[in-house]
């Protein structure tokens, strides 16, 4: 457990490599050969989900402080078999929606996207975090941001959330300060090539499946390691 928070930690604040750099180039290549309305989709996606956790309403989990019943390694194992669910979930969804080609494939990017924040949640409140409290929302939106950002801004992303509890003392009252354009650019351009194959009919199907589960489960060890962070400040992780 704490070796691999270590491991993870590491890899969060790795400096961007020669690939890293020359992704942006490929990237800008790749969104001018998706469609605007592709895009426009994401986007309103992105947007209405950030609004909606931020503003605490459209997702909800049970109030269950597992850490404190169950122990570290029970909780653990509480929440490994609820990412397995949820993978499970998301690959089904992206297959269904990859199977039917553009108009289905427009339905994948808000259901999975629902899918992930709801992992979230559920993963924040086994760790004992209160979801309600809308600066534990704002660390949400961050492990998903990390998650789905390039190396440079998963840097950044990362240094903001080390130390959270002593920082978040120091957030504004108010929510209208968070940068979902940022957030959603950096979540569209990560995917934009993966999502853009479970367009084509036939073969989407299968990428659909592929990518949701991969990217689902990342999120959830994401999750996992960047709670872990903060319960190291307070206790000793076995």
């Amino acid at each position: 457990m704490v070796e691999d928070l270590q491991q993870w930690s590491e890899r969060m604040s790795r400096k961007p490599g020669m690939i890293d750099r020359s992704q942006q180039a490929i990237q800008t290549r790749i969104n001018r050969l998706i469609p605007e309305k592709v895009h426009k989709v994401i986007t309103s996606a992105i947007r209405e989900m950030t609004k909606t956790v931020l503003l605490g309403s459209g997702i909800t989990t049970r109030e269950k402080n597992l850490l404190l019943e169950e122990g570290m390694l029970n909780t653990e194992s509480a929440i490994l078999n609820r990412i397995n669910f949820y993978c499970s979930s998301a690959s089904v969804e992206g297959a269904i929606t990859g199977a039917g080609g553009i108009l289905l494939g427009f339905a994948d990017f808000p259901l999975w996207l629902t899918l992930k924040m709801k992992m979230l949640f559920e993963i924040a409140s086994y760790y004992g975090y209160n979801v309600k409290d809308y600066k534990e929302r704002i660390y949400i939106l961050h492990i998903f941001q990390l998650t789905f950002s390039k190396q440079r801004q998963r840097n950044e992303v990362f240094k903001k959330m080390q130390h959270w509890d002593s920082k978040m003392k120091d957030l504004p009252a108010s929510i209208n300060e968070f940068d979902w354009r940022t957030f959603q650019i950096e979540y569209r351009d990560y995917l934009d090539i993966l999502k853009l194959m479970q367009l084509i009919p036939g073969f989407g199907a299968f990428v659909g499946a592929y990518v949701n589960h991969k990217y689902t489960k990342r999120l959830g060890h994401y999750a996992m390691n960047a709670y872990r962070m903060r319960l190291e400040d307070y206790v000793e992780l076995p």
